[in-house]
């Protein structure tokens, strides 16, 4: 039945049911806009095209009185998008073209730009990677119309992490950035070098970070680091129709957004995987140049985009014996690995039982009512256990690992230990479980441990020996005491403590703790101190980026405010003696270093569209020479809650410190131009780091020279389950009689104790 309804100036002519819109039928609003479709029950639903006044055109699928489904948008700007749409916005693979001529085409989420996606320029540059937030975020590839190309991590708009930059002339830059500035250690390969192949295959197996851009960069990446703009359009609902004034106002129609980027992704059939082949592909690119027998390269290392020290790279590559070490040690890696137990499947197996496991321990412990702990809760005969059969059962899901057993130790103590660390369940469970799944550290610990890291880098996961498992069991109900009794304990933090078993009985076990790295600051260097120096230095040829250094590698000394000293060690003392009482060795303090670039060389930033190409090295001495001036890059002022992050986090402690120097109040860290940070034992923590570097004789005076840092440090005392047993009490006893007892790593706890805290007091002196 055809009918035309008048109302309040809106007019509608087609098709009804009672007196509701239902069919096909045009609807004309007041204000010009125009509707011509399908319609169900009152509401826009089926194919139709909708106009605005302004020149703005929708033509596809409806449902619900929403966009929703297959269509084509276009603006009179010129602007087109076709694509996917929900409820009114973007979402799911569309293709904009933007005013400018700009493209983007790939996946879009609640109207940005989300997941894989490629943006084509009108000037010819392009990107291909992935997206969040309607920003560069993840890995991907931009390349200029130039030839130049940048192949690595971006976060937030900029690149951020690790990196290859290779340029039109065939020279390489193998680095880390932190939002869009070079941070860090990095090497230069001359045009046809010999080893770049190699050091790009070791580049993409470490966690990424940035490079940096050609000349132009800041132009390009100007309308990048811009938020993609939009508004989300109001339901447009036919409830009350013919009801009261029952008039449907175009005001809630999807209106004109104004994106002020466009982004050009994938083709719409271009699947997740192609996008990773494409990355590939594009980096491959020039590769055939790699084989010359040049191996001209230069180490570089950078602190917030200012070039700090050069060196000529003299063996740019492996020798054959280095290489030939490499693989045997692998292979002994691979021995002992207790990833061998899943017989070829490798660690895919062990990291989804692992997340099936704590997805179901999670989910079984999280709803009990909180209760203090009991003396029952704790042992190995407190625990969860659980079959996991590949085809499911009753309480488990089906899954494409092998059939296992789930073990949950004492999980009434760490459901009590995540609440006391003021972890939320949900997020400790997608953290982990979550569909990004966990990611396994390159290389195993000297015991044959496994590592994980989450794929947030919140939490770290590692395999346990039985001893170590006994250990642990035998310590928690101190070890609960000690955390619940001191907020601001150093100790690492454990967060669950469970066990994978095959049906043929071979057994993983794992811990899971918080990563003390996880922070907002870029590490710059990484050390674990023991206080003792048998063996205690890493080999030059080794030390990269990732390498975590010893003690006798440490050449700085740190001077800090004394209030934050006095705390640092207060806890450090309290914690030792707990160690000692439990009878622990063989733990360190790691300590995480995050350089400021000083002040007066902040001149020497090197602008983001330089390019580093291969020519004369920096003079050393150049830079050397004004380290000697103080820097003053770091400020303490007095705490503000609001304007800093309190959210807690897998290593956060304790309580806001205060400062001598700000008059005995809690403070934040300021670091000019950059953030401001709450400071915690162990967390965001300024020093000054003193490192002698020659000592001049005049006619009659002496004069030490020092390179002077600000610097922030992350530390916390890790590897807490050893214990001197008799194993250990031979050990010591052979080695004491081949070397120095005091300079051996195994010794008596409380000597052990002591040794460890009276070194780090030389490691943070008192100021005079």
């Amino acid at each position: 039945m055809t009918e035309e309804i008048k109302l309040n100036g809106d007019v509608y002519y087609g098709n009804v049911k009672g007196k509701i819109p239902h069919g096909t039928g045009r609807y004309t609003w007041s204000d010009g806009t125009v509707y011509d479709g399908n319609w169900e029950d009152g509401k826009m639903s089926g194919r139709g095209q909708i106009s605005w006044p302004s020149g703005t055109n929708y033509e596809g699928d409806f449902s619900g009185g929403y966009l929703h489904g297959f269509g084509t948008l276009t603006k009179l700007d010129g602007s087109v998008y076709k694509g996917s749409w929900r409820l009114n916005i973007q979402n799911g693979f569309g293709r904009k073209q933007y005013s400018n001529s700009d493209v983007y085409d790939g996946c879009w989420k609640d109207g940005v730009h989300e997941g894989s996606g490629k943006y084509a320029w009108s000037n010819g540059n392009i990107y291909i990677g992935n997206w969040k937030a309607g920003k560069m975020c993840g890995r991907g590839v931009m390349k200029w119309l130039n030839g130049d190309l940048f192949d690595g991590s971006w976060s937030n708009g900029h690149r951020h992490g690790s990196g290859v930059y290779r340029f039109a002339d065939g020279s390489y830059y193998f680095g880390t950035w932190t939002k869009g500035l070079k941070d860090g250690q990095g090497t230069l390969y001359a045009a046809g070098s010999k080893y770049k192949s190699q050091s790009f295959r070791r580049f993409e197996k470490k966690k990424g970070l940035v490079s940096d851009g050609s000349s132009g960069r800041s132009d390009r990446f100007r309308d990048l680091e811009r938020n993609v703009g939009r508004s989300l359009s109001e339901k447009i609902s036919f409830n009350g129709f013919f009801r009261d004034s029952g008039r449907i106002s175009s005001k809630r129609l999807p209106p004109e957004e104004d994106y002020s980027i466009g982004d050009s992704a994938i083709e719409l059939s271009l699947s997740t995987s192609e996008n990773t082949d494409m990355l590939s592909r594009i980096s491959d690119e020039g590769e055939s140049e790699l084989d010359s027998d040049s191996t001209v390269a230069w180490e570089r290392e950078y602190m917030q985009g200012v070039l700090m020290k050069e060196r000529v790279k003299n063996n740019a590559g492996l020798s054959s014996k280095n290489k030939q070490q490499s693989k045997l040690h692998a292979n002994e890696v691979k021995t002992k690995s207790c990833v061998d137990i899943f017989e070829g499947h490798k660690s895919y197996c062990l990291m989804l039982n692992l997340q099936l496991g704590i997805r179901y321990t999670v989910g079984k412990i999280t709803p009990v009512p909180m209760r203090e702990v009991r003396s029952s809760d704790f042992g190995e005969r407190a625990r969860i256990r659980m079959y996991f059969p590949r085809k499911g059962s009753q309480f488990t899901p089906p899954h494409y690992s092998v059939d296992f057993y789930w073990k949950d130790y004492c999980p009434m103590v760490f459901r009590n230990l995540r609440e006391l660390f003021k972890l939320d369940a949900a997020e400790y469970m997608m953290s982990i479980c979550g569909d990004d799944g966990l990611r396994e550290l390159s290389s195993p610990g000297k015991s044959g441990s496994i590592f994980y890291l989450s794929h947030d880098d919140r939490f770290v996961i590692k395999t346990l020996r039985r001893s170590e498992l006994e250990v642990l069991l035998k310590m928690l109900p101190s070890y609960y005491d000690h955390v619940k009794m001191y907020d601001n304990t150093l100790i690492t933090k454990f967060f669950g403590l469970h066990e994978i078993a095959l049906r043929g009985g071979k057994k993983v076990r794992f811990i899971v703790m918080g990563n003390m790295f996880k922070t907002e600051l870029r590490i710059h260097r990484r050390y674990d101190l023991k206080g003792s120096y048998h063996g205690r230095v890493t080999n030059k040829d080794d030390i990269d980026e990732g390498t975590t250094l010893k003690d006798l590698d440490l050449a700085y000394e740190f001077h800090m405010d004394k209030s934050l000293r006095e705390a640092l060690f207060k806890q450090i003392r309290l914690d030792c003696k707990f160690l000692e009482s439990q009878q622990i060795i063989d733990y360190s303090l790691l300590l995480g270093l995050h350089f400021r670039a000083p002040e007066h060389l902040k001149a020497l930033l090197e602008p983001p569209d330089a390019k580093h190409r291969s020519g004369s090295p920096v003079d050393d001495d150049s830079v050397s020479r004004d380290l000697s001036i103080p820097p003053k890059g770091l400020l303490l002022v007095t705490h503000e809650p609001s304007s800093v992050n309190t959210a807690p986090g897998p290593h956060i402690r304790g309580n806001t410190l205060r400062a001598f120097s700000v008059g005995d109040k809690e403070v934040d860290l300021l670091l000019p131009g950059t953030a401001r940070l709450r400071v915690q034992l162990g967390v965001n923590m300024p020093a000054q780091a003193n490192r002698k570097v020659s000592q001049d004789v005049s006619d009659s005076a002496e004069v030490e020279l020092f390179e002077v840092y600000d610097v922030v440090l992350y530390l916390g005392i890790i590897d807490i389950l050893q214990d001197y047993s008799m194993r250990k009490k031979i050990e010591h006893a052979c080695k004491s009689v081949r070397y120095d007892p005091m300079s051996i790593s195994v010794a008596d706890p409380k000597f052990y104790s002591n040794r460890f805290v009276n070194f780090l007091e030389k490691v943070f002196p008192i100021d005079p």
